[in-house]
């Protein structure tokens, strides 16, 4: 990538409808690294990769690098096998909130949720068990957790599937979900690499069959020092826990596509970072066969160019590559030995591993094993129940996760003698909880997006469920009416005398193969969906104790009708999984003392945010370029800087107590000066021999031939040109690719990457803990509850954010009761990417810390000496 400077001045081109002429720019990065033996935390599972790998013909190593194609197995990604060594197919299977497809299994509450809960335990514990339920399944591989989208702009259609828009807060999230999912012995795969942060554009063919007529993905433009500050943090914090897959993305990165981008991938993910994982593609997202593998992929998903397509950019023309010399053999090498790797780190065995028993594509006992091509009638289900007792995690998570917006003594509930509960968002859906594909509708409760990050639900708890059970057990008269434009019917219920209304309302997005009542993906605008925002304003205007649920997978514009004082109490609850009704009436009801913070920011106006999407093509029939041009400046850095006042701030959150905080201390310890990483690699090992002969790739006459599989082999041995049945084919590596792409020499490593005998995720030093920062809080109120304090750091600098957080804990508190927060600061915490240096600096400007319950609200500060 070019350096800030340079990247300033490319995006001083002005965009049109026309072609651009000045386009950004991503610089390569030669050799991809190959895997070191000494990475802590990787050892032991390099030795068995090393063995395994060192069987293997280059056939089988082909075998695993490359997937079979779609809908050619029973799981949404498989890899070849290795029957000779009884290694059966690997299961790679979305998504980050429970398994897509799966039957009798858990439906998670959606990473953009639990990150309210700021509970790192909560957050552990739920990668833990989806991990469990993958497991169950047969899963090797989870397609998630996610960090991009970041959530770079607020109408972004996935950003529900990761965390949060702050780096900090989806690095926890990323890390701690990470580590809960492959302690449960499957391996995460951290999504999608990066910069992928719209739907519109990601892929060619899905923009033109909306009407767009480009011929290339979008490109994310972004300089080298917001990206390593904002976007890479978390990856970094998931390359650190040890993830064992990284997924890149669609879109291109710098006008470069991201499974291509040495620079991303070679540079930054494996050389800076020191990744020791594999690198797959996103689901169609390769373009090129030499040069994505030279460029750092490791492993193409499905495995054919376009689906059902039966051809491969790897498979027969990896093998052929790797013959006549275009990849080397050190790299094919390589990528086997961060596939097996990954597979043992999680404690995976080759002859241990479960069937596969379950199928993506039919929830019949019996189908096809082959699904695109109907071949192989068998028993592809067995239906296992991997559920366990998740149902009360998601219950706990979903209810710590929802976020006390607003209350005007309203809440918590106690045996109200009359609820009217307004909203279809209250109750089911007409064609149930999993009546439509991927869960692309909005229609009934909102409980989870769509798209492929996505679950069936088991059952879904809807709000007007658990409400009706609650009147029930406390003798209250309760009444709904579930059609938001019913408003007379609506207006005779809420204004009856002593009228408590609950109004449950919603706003839904996601992935871009979906259009729901014209949103393509991603969000057209932050406005609740099916008359929320009028269904709030006429039910308030006539009941003086109007509470409203917001369902949504981000924030929305509630400036109209927040501030009514006739709307008493205003909760997010994201998207809770199938738990929702229950969930929301432990919170209702007082049963759980709400402490959940908004991970993102509330703005008055679309406008506020700064960033935002693009949504019309601007590169004429060229990739369309999306310019990052506000940096590190997004969500509440944004409106930070720009000095405007948000409806609620990133951080913010009520309780049903009160809280008061004190006696800021800084403690510095005696960690030394910073060191950047010198010395070099050992030169690029290869692991076993393969033949050269033609003749030992011929296809073999014992394996039955399958339409639209993707193997190894070659289909003619009459010459190498012949097999692969390239108009372009003869061309040396010299020809066509990058200088150093076939280098096996020792190569220095990067002064911000890992030394040798250290973990992978940057240099060690970043991790030092500089300062201990601690402050009491007392809860001054009557009831028990959690708080969560949160450190925040300003850097001082001109082109720093105001404040940006380093720091949380959620902390329960007895009335009356103090405790000290405690948190660390580390090297990595108050450093500034240095583009000249290539490296993390801690600038010459003054730097202080700020302790308080939300971005906004922060009563302690102190400096740094």
């Amino acid at each position: 990538m070019r350096t800030s400077s340079t990247f300033t001045a490319l995006l001083a081109a002005a965009r049109s409808a026309s072609a651009v002429s000045d386009l950004a720019y991503s610089e390569p990065h030669y050799p991809s690294p190959w895997m070191n033996p000494q990475a802590i935390g990787w050892e032991e599972a390099y030795v068995k990769a090393r063995d395994f790998v060192s069987q293997l013909t280059l056939a089988e190593k082909v075998n695993l690098t490359t997937g079979i194609g779609w809908e050619s197995g029973q799981c949404v990604g498989e890899t070849g096998s290795v029957p000779r060594l009884g290694l059966r197919r690997l299961c790679l299977q979305d998504s980050p909130l429970g398994i897509r497809f799966g039957d009798f299994a858990s439906a998670f509450s959606s990473g953009q949720t639990v990150a309210a809960s700021f509970d790192r335990t909560l957050m552990y514990r739920r990668g833990q068990a989806m991990g469990e339920e993958h497991k169950g399944k047969g899963v090797n591989v989870i397609l998630g957790p996610v960090a991009g989208p970041l959530g770079r702009a607020p109408a972004g259609g996935r950003n529900w599937e990761g965390f949060s828009p702050d780096p900090y807060l989806t690095g926890v999230g990323m890390s701690e979900t990470v580590k809960g999912i492959q302690d449960a012995g499957v391996i995460a795969c951290a999504k999608h690499y990066i910069l992928n942060e719209q739907e519109h554009f990601r892929q060619v063919g899905e923009a033109q069959g909306y009407g767009y007529n480009i011929t290339e993905t979008v490109s994310s433009n972004l300089d080298d020092k917001a990206l390593h500050e904002l976007y890479l943090w978390p990856f970094a914090d998931a390359v650190r826990a040890g993830v064992g897959a990284v997924m890149c993305s669609y879109q291109q990165i710098n006008n470069s596509y991201a499974c291509q981008n040495s620079k991303t991938l070679n540079g930054i993910l494996k050389g800076e970072l020191g990744f020791q994982g594999f690198v797959m593609s996103d689901w169609q997202a390769q373009h090129t066969g030499v040069s994505s593998a030279v460029a750092g992929l490791d492993m193409t998903m499905p495995g054919d160019t376009e689906f059902n397509s039966g051809l491969s950019f790897w498979g027969t023309n990896l093998t052929i590559a790797v013959l006549n010399g275009t990849v080397p053999a050190y790299r094919i090498d390589d990528m086997a030995m961060r596939i097996m790797a990954a597979f043992f780190k999680v404690g995976q065995t080759v002859e241990g591993l479960e069937p596969i028993n379950m199928d993506s594509w039919t929830t019949d006992t019996y189908g096809y094993l082959h699904a695109s091509v109907s071949d192989g009638f068998q028993q592809v289900n067995w239906h296992v129940d991997v559920q366990s007792d998740h149902g009360d995690l998601i219950r706990e998570i979903a209810g710590k996760s929802t976020v006390l917006l607003k209350n005007d003594g309203a809440l918590p509930l106690k045996k109200p003698k009359f609820l009217a509960v307004i909203g279809e968002d209250a109750g089911p859906g007409e064609l149930g909880p999993n009546g439509c594909s991927d869960r692309g509708c909005n229609n009934g409760t909102l409980a989870m997006g769509w798209g492929s990050g996505t679950a069936n639900f088991p059952y879904l708890s809807t709000p007007l469920d658990a409400l009706n059970q609650q009147a029930i057990n406390d003798h209250t008269r309760i009444e709904s009416v579930l059609n938001n434009y019913a408003t007379d019917t609506i207006e005779a219920l809420v204004k009856q005398d002593g009228a408590t209304a609950i109004v449950f309302v919603n706003a839904d997005s996601g992935e871009g193969y979906i259009n729901v009542d014209g949103n393509e993906g991603d969000r057209q605008n932050l406005t609740l969906w099916q008359n929320g925002d009028e269904m709030i304003k006429t039910v308030s205007s006539l009941c003086n104790n109007t509470i409203v649920v917001i369902h949504s997978v981000g924030p929305t514009i509630v400036t109209d009708w927040y501030d009514s004082p006739n709307v008493t109490a205003i909760l997010w609850a994201g998207l809770p999984g199938q738990e929702s009704g229950r969930a929301i009436v432990d919170v209702l009801y007082g049963k759980v003392n709400p402490a959940a913070r908004t991970p993102f920011t509330w703005a008055a106006k679309r406008e506020d945010y700064g960033a935002d999407l693009l949504y019309e093509p601007n590169n004429g029939n060229a990739a369309p370029q999306q310019d990052f041009s506000e940096g590190i400046f997004t969500d509440y850095r944004a409106l930070d800087r720009a000095e405007i006042k948000p409806i609620f701030e990133f951080g913010f959150g009520l309780s049903y107590t009160s809280f008061k905080y004190a006696n800021i201390k800084v403690q510095k310890t005696n960690a030394g000066p910073y060191k950047p990483t010198t010395g070099k690699t050992a030169k690029a090992p290869t692991f076993g021999n393969f033949s050269k002969d033609i003749e030992d790739y011929a296809f073999p006459k014992a394996i039955r031939y399958i339409r639209e599989f993707i193997y190894p082999y070659l289909n003619t041995t009459s010459s190498l040109k012949d097999a692969s049945l390239d108009p372009k084919y003869g061309k040396t590596a010299a020809e066509f690719l990058p200088p150093g792409a076939l280098d096996a020499s020792a190569q220095s490593l990067q002064p911000a990457a890992p030394a040798l005998t250290d973990a992978p995720g940057g240099n060690r030093q970043l991790w030092d803990e500089l300062y201990i920062v601690t402050a009491e809080v007392t809860n001054t109120g009557s009831v028990v509850g959690d708080e969560v304090p949160q450190l925040y750091v300003s850097l001082g600098g001109p082109d720093d954010a105001p404040v940006v957080l380093r720091g949380f804990d959620r902390m329960r508190i007895d009335p009356g009761q103090t405790v000290t927060f405690r948190a660390p600061l580390t090297r990595r915490d108050v450093s500034n990417w240095d583009i000249v240096s290539q490296d993390w600096v801690i600038s010459k400007y003054p730097k202080t810390v700020f302790v308080g319950p939300s971005s906004r609200n922060l009563p302690l500060k102190a400096q740094l000496a």
